[in-house]
């Protein structure tokens, strides 16, 4: 599953074709990071301010190093829990006060919690920044939620909804946990109910103080304001704030898989599915981009061979995808997933797949194919640049891997990718011996409504639009 940024409006092709042409090729092109301006608080808070002056708005996130891959085995969902939390009030402002003061001022707020991070934003007028400022440096230093049995079962329901209720979410946290035997990714960002059940308020009051402090956290504000104005702003803001204990790292491994796994999931379920899951590298790996450009030529758009031949061609599933998310802090999973067409049979899919797999692991890929993957992976790129949100949301991101400068390095990166390259990491990572597979077997039909949410990352609120700088709540 790609992160938040990787979405974007397709644009015609041969558009971001001649796009690209001009940006790779022009030399000594300045890096998308050149305008970006820095500082470290004696705290420890990393900040990065970037001007963009496209629209009157700015969005002002906080991130934290924190998710499901920190928490503990009894203890899963914390993260998420503590979320949903942080709009239930601080020292100073009782629950849901945040927003109503964010939303007072012509403003949009949420978050939304992984497996890596938590993420807490808005977007709002850029006369009004110093709002959201004040108020997260507020609950940054002051977390004293209110309501927390009530949130607690609201996080519950939630999970119901989502897994419980959703038999294709369901297959896949099973899947997940079948894949990691030893590392945190085993389990759900959500958390396991039971687990979910036994948390207590002092777990979440502890949670924050080890987490969510400044030497935890990276602040991302991009939007039409004076840099410098801004970085001041929040300078005097967070700059007070104490640390608390140093967080200790993650370093759990997981182990290489030497065998394929089969996990079987008997549910209601409308129609029949199926999920593949591979173990591979993150972005510090360099085949971290040959694998990306796989799962283009495989699954991105109705030219791309899983959708040609399983629903164009041979109409044997309703849906049918492949990717993964290259800038996961740990390696993780390169996901195929499919669902069947009413009376096919999910095995007579299942080799089908296993037939493309070979094909793009032996045959050459022509050279018109692999091109027109590159173009489509780095137009998404260039065009998440429209957005004030996204540009921030990958800021803080690579900056939490290490390093937002990485940026710069992914087009050229992409650009470099050979059909070789691309045949080689199939042939490595996405085998039998490196794999799980899990089976949806429906037991019935869903009831109507149960359907669930499906899919994407946790927030405070659903309804988050990916596609623009309005933020819904």
């Amino acid at each position: 599953m790609r992160r938040i940024f990787s979405g974007y409006r397709r644009r015609p092709l041969i558009i971001a074709a001649a796009l690209l042409s001009t940006v790779l090729s022009a030399p000594g092109w300045a890096g998308i990071t050149d305008a970006v301006q820095t500082e470290t608080l004696p705290n420890g808070l990393r900040v990065l301010v970037l001007e963009n002056h496209k629209a009157p708005v700015a969005t002002f996130n906080v991130f934290y190093k924190v998710g499901s891959r920190n928490e503990q085995f009894g203890k899963t969902g914390l993260s998420h829990l503590c979320e949903h939390l942080m709009f239930k009030g601080t020292k100073k402002l009782q629950p849901e006060e945040f927003s109503q003061i964010i939303q007072a001022n012509g403003g949009e707020d949420n978050a939304f919690t992984e497996t890596d991070l938590t993420d807490y934003f808005e977007t709002i007028n850029k006369g009004h920044l110093d709002v959201p400022i004040t108020l997260e440096a507020d609950r940054m230093a002051n977390f004293e939620p209110k309501q927390f049995d009530q949130e607690k079962a609201v996080v519950l329901e939630e999970r119901r909804m989502r897994t419980e209720d959703n038999p294709e979410d369901a297959l896949d946290e099973m899947v997940h946990a079948q894949a990691y035997v030893a590392h945190p990714y085993h389990w759900p960002v959500i958390g396991w109910f039971h687990d979910v059940e036994g948390l207590t308020l002092q777990d979440a009051l502890d949670y924050h103080h080890l987490y969510y402090s400044p030497q935890n956290a990276v602040i991302v504000a991009v939007g039409d304001f004076d840099a410098k104005q801004v970085l001041k702003q929040i300078s005097e803001s967070f700059g007070p704030i104490k640390n608390g204990p140093k967080p200790p790292p993650v370093t759990e491994v997981e182990p290489p898989q030497e065998g394929e796994r089969h996990v079987e999931l008997r549910h209601a379920a409308n129609l029949p599915a199926f999920e593949w899951a591979y173990h591979v590298p993150n972005l510090f790996s360099a085949d971290s981009f040959p694998l990306e450009i796989a799962s283009e030529i495989l699954s991105d758009g109705k030219s791309s061979r899983l959708y040609k031949d399983l629903v164009i061609d041979k109409h044997l599933v309703v849906d049918v995808g492949a990717g993964y998310d290259m800038s996961s802090f740990d390696p993780g999973l390169f996901i195929f997933s499919a669902q069947m067409r009413p009376g096919v049979k999910t095995e007579t899919v299942m080799a089908e797949c296993e037939k493309l797999l070979t094909q793009l692991g032996n045959d050459p890929i022509p050279p018109d194919e692999l091109q027109k993957s590159k173009n489509l992976e780095q137009a998404e790129f260039v065009f998440s640049q429209d957005s004030v949100f996204r540009e921030a949301m990958q800021l803080g991101v690579y900056e939490l891997l290490g390093d937002y400068r990485l940026l710069d390095k992914y087009l050229p990166r992409i650009d470099k990718v050979t059909a070789a390259d691309v045949q080689r990491v199939t042939k490595k990572y996405l085998v039998a011996t490196n794999r799980t597979i899990g089976v949806l077997i429906p037991t019935g039909v869903l009831p109507h409504g149960t359907e669930g949410m499906s899919g994407g990352e946790l927030r405070h609120a659903p309804g988050l639009d990916l596609t623009s700088d309005e933020v819904v709540r």
